[in-house]
């Protein structure tokens, strides 16, 4: 698994949730510890991949810090308007 496999990974998941799936964007910003994958969806289909209360959106991330933790590395989930 690598850093690459994290980011699809991230697009795999939003792709089922959302309805306009071409219009993902996923994209990785490297820091020194920690590595921040951006996620930006169509403007409609922003409370799908946040859910109701943000629970879909805490799962995506405990998903990507599981992923992460078996690559011994950090990394963060943010959801871009």
């Amino acid at each position: 698994m690598s850093d690459k496999t994290i980011r699809e990974l991230v697009e795999v998941m939003a792709r089922a949730l959302v309805d306009k799936p071409d219009e993902i964007e996923v994209s990785e910003v490297e820091g020194e510890q920690t590595t921040v994958i951006e996620l930006k969806v169509a403007k409609e289909d922003l409370g799908k991949i946040i859910g109701k209360e943000g629970r879909m959106a805490r799962a995506l991330r405990t998903i990507l810090g599981a992923a992460s933790a078996k690559l011994r590395k950090r990394s963060v989930l943010e959801i871009i308007e």
